[in-house]
């Protein structure tokens, strides 16, 4: 067989690739990389424990957003301290817009309730901030067996309930002092709801005038001729609107009026005034005129003023 001059036996190519292949191979070997070291992790400074409720009170409250968180933290604090649970508290009812008279009145507080020297004032502070309406809120009290009665209770029996707490509603009308103790002068209210009927929306009102004329013109034999005229004319009036019921709570005096004794000068006391008072009720006086041996004699009861609390407006039920 003939080969031309320029080509190459096929084994000389295959053997030039084999040898061109293995001349470009090459090995790559990979070596462990040195483990990295982490950055030393900075602690966290300690969060700072939560403010003491009888070291600091306006802090306590301040944390929680509304009177009823503010009084299950307390909760809480009682199962550590009773002491704190109670000056958390306190806290909640005197820096707080606290309502929640079934929370303090719950068995958790029961027993501190019961001991506390200043918790007459505070159920007294509660009933105040649900708007005053004393003679409702005392129902309740008596239903959980708290030993606050009403004036009116005191006065019927007052052998019995002498030395005994008293809420009552009552407006100042005059303060005087009587020997070192200044005395106001109560006058008993009670809140009475009022229906009245207010407008809503748009009212129609109409004017009507109607008028009618005439006459009549004729002949008689006696009188010739003639002619009759008048008219006759009618109004009406009226108007139209649509309202709905509003019942409003207003304060009515109840008949029955008292002596306050107090600690001292109260410039806070204001005459013709709401408050809601805790008292402590020491009996009945006679008034001028009258004598011990005379049972219809009038009488008015005396009272040592505990505490005193502004009502607010809008009443709780």
């Amino acid at each position: 067989m003939r080969h031309h001059p320029w080509t190459l036996p096929t084994w000389a190519l295959l053997g030039s690739l084999a040898a061109g292949c293995g001349a470009s191979h090459s090995h790559v070997t990979w070596a462990d990389s040195q483990p990295r070291e982490d950055a030393p992790l900075t602690p966290k400074a300690a969060e700072a424990p939560p403010p003491s409720a009888s070291a600091d009170p306006k802090a306590f409250a301040a944390r929680y957003p509304n009177p009823a968180l503010c009084e299950a933290a307390a909760r809480r604090l009682q199962a550590e301290s009773r002491d704190e649970g109670w000056a958390g508290l306190k806290a909640c009812i005197e820096l707080t817009p606290f309502t929640q008279i079934r929370a303090l009145l719950s068995g958790a507080w029961s027993e501190d309730l019961r001991v506390r020297p200043e918790a007459a004032s505070l159920i007294a502070r509660v009933v105040a901030q649900r708007g005053g309406s004393v003679s409702g809120e005392l129902q309740y009290l008596q239903e959980r067996k708290i030993p606050i009665f009403s004036l009116a209770s005191a006065v019927e029996r007052p052998d019995t309930y002498k030395g005994r707490y008293v809420l009552l509603r009552a407006r100042v009308a005059d303060q005087r002092s009587e020997g070192e103790k200044p005395t106001v002068w109560l006058v008993e209210h009670t809140l009475a709801s009022v229906e009245t009927n207010a407008p809503v929306g748009y009212g129609e009102s109409y004017d009507t005038t109607t008028t009618t004329s005439g006459d009549l013109g004729g002949q008689t034999q006696l009188t010739g001729p003639g002619r009759l005229g008048g008219s006759v004319s009618t109004r009406e009036r009226g108007n139209s609107s649509t309202t709905r019921k509003h019942y409003d709570n207003i304060s009515d005096e109840t008949g029955q009026e008292a002596l306050g004794r107090l600690q001292g000068a109260d410039p806070f006391l204001e005459a013709r005034r709401d408050y809601v008072f805790l008292a402590r009720f020491d009996g009945v006086r006679l008034t001028s005129g009258g004598t011990d041996d005379d049972a219809e004699a009038p009488r008015i009861p005396v009272l040592t003023i505990v505490s005193y609390h502004s009502p607010q407006p809008l009443v709780v039920y």
